[in-house]
């Protein structure tokens, strides 16, 4: 059973410097932007991994019951993990035309 741990903050992103506001919906763990996250967590808020690597986003996947996610992996150690997009929030939602960019041109 994963284990989540509720974990909604404000935080600097990482890779474009981004000055990125908790959601609304959800625990954010990306950023709006550039849509890239850290490698922070084994589970989701957990603050346990000991990666701290760039989290690029390579896909945009759908699932029947959590809607969009981004896929990201790890620049350092290959770590795959998913996240939902949030495009229905009115705090920052995800930039819609990066969305459509990582749609139209995944990475594997």
């Amino acid at each position: 059973m994963r284990q989540f741990t509720h974990r909604n903050e404000s935080f600097i992103c990482a890779n474009c410097g981004f000055s990125v506001e908790p959601s609304e919906r959800s625990c954010r763990n990306h950023c709006p932007r550039c849509l890239y996250s850290v490698h922070l967590d084994i589970h989701p808020g957990d603050r346990a991994a000991n990666c701290n690597g760039l989290m690029k986003p390579v896909r945009v996947e759908y699932n029947s019951k959590k809607g969009y996610q981004l896929v990201h992996r790890c620049l350092k150690c290959g770590h795959v993990s998913k996240n939902i997009v949030q495009q229905d929030v009115l705090v920052q939602p995800d930039d819609r035309e990066a969305i459509l960019r990582l749609m139209s041109h995944p990475e594997d």
